[in-house]
Parts: C-alpha cells; structure tokens; sequence
C-alpha cells in the first residue's frame, strides 16, 4: 500500500478552549496537534499522520490505514 500522507484532508483552526490553533486530519479523527502558529499546527499535523502511517505500516496494519477522501472511489449511484 503506498498511502502519501499529503493527500489526507488537513484542517487549521483556532482554539479558544486552548488559546492555540488546532490541527486536525479528516481520516484520522483522534489526531490532533496544537501550536502557536497556523503554520505550526499544519506542519504538526501532517508530520504525526506520517508517523503513525509509518508505525502501522511497521506493526503490519496497512488495511486499517485509511484511504484519503480525495482517492476515495465512488460508485456516483445514490440509494434511498
């Protein structure tokens, strides 16, 4: 599986409970990473999804690493 960790879907934000900015990944929702700077918490973030990719990948868990939404496929059928 070759996942690259710069196509996950990065959000900055700023928090007022920790007075910081918080940076957060879509497919990683238990992650986060929190910084002075926007630029801080992006860089962050991005580095701690790298390395717990790099650490399932070491434990053998590569079917639990998720796919990023932007390489998500999608049937374009909508079912009710």
């Amino acid at each position: 599986m070759n996942i690259i960790h710069t196509h996950y879907s990065y959000r900055v934000r700023w928090s007022t409970e920790d007075n910081e900015y918080l940076g957060v990944c879509a497919e990683f929702p238990s992650l986060s990473w929190l910084a002075e700077t926007q630029e801080e918490a992006f860089s962050g973030i991005t580095q701690l999804v790298l390395d717990v990719i790099l650490d399932m990948q070491q434990s053998g868990e590569e079917e639990q690493i998720p796919t990023p939404l932007a390489e998500t496929k999608y049937s374009g059928e909508f079912r009710v």
